[in-house]
């Protein structure tokens, strides 16, 4: 989805388990959520356990559900929530959240923060770079340090609180409650649930 700008040495760097899982679990949510999950995804999928939490029992339910999904009725599913006729039941973009509108002042903002932290969009890839499959690879990489030094708990508030905060969690209640969501309702919950962990673990931490 996005290429690196800079070199870096990104493997060696120690990064704490806490952050490590945080950071999959963004990048999970961004191969959901950037194309339909092929016989693999599903059954990595399909093999995660949860735990008592909140989240750890929708990941749980997530994990029951890939296991009776076929990959043919996923892409189906994918493609009416984000494609259809014109346009898919969603528009999974920070623009259009923020603003009702593609290509607006969100995704402007967004490309300049971008370019000061050496991402870049992939050639590959021609929707705009506020899609919510984007973000959640963005941070990612913040955390873990794939495009430079991992963003420090004060860089990754601010790009959370610019670009994903204001919006996401409504995205994914909306994508729990679509009527086409049946694989992708359980990804909502999860989506939904993380982002309001995120947010309060940010609110707490003291960072500016």
């Amino acid at each position: 989805m996005m290429e690196d700008k800079t070199v870096t040495a990104a493997e060696d760097i120690q990064i704490a388990d806490m952050d490590r899982a945080r950071a999959d679990l963004y990048n999970f949510l961004g191969a959901l959520l950037a194309g339909p999950p092929d016989e693999m995804l599903l059954a990595q999928t399909a093999g995660l356990t949860g735990d008592d939490t909140d989240l750890g029992q929708a990941i749980g339910t997530l994990s029951k559900l890939a296991r009776v999904t076929k990959p043919k009725a996923a892409e189906s599913e994918f493609n009416k929530l984000f494609i259809g006729l014109g346009r898919g039941e969603l528009l999974p973009f920070a623009s259009y959240y923020l603003t009702g509108f593609l290509n607006e002042k969100p995704l402007a903002l967004l490309r300049q923060d971008m370019a000061t932290k050496g991402m870049q969009r992939s050639e590959t890839v021609f929707e705009p770079e506020d899609s919510i499959a984007s973000l959640m690879e963005m941070m990612a990489a913040m955390i873990v340090g794939r495009f430079g030094t991992p963003a420090d708990i004060n860089a990754q508030k601010q790009f959370f609180n610019k670009h994903i905060g204001p919006w996401a969690g409504h995205f994914f209640t909306d994508l729990e409650e679509a009527k086409t969501s049946v694989f992708y309702t359980p990804v909502g919950t999860v989506g939904r649930i993380f982002m309001s962990v995120e947010a309060e673990a940010f609110r707490m931490s003291g960072a500016e």
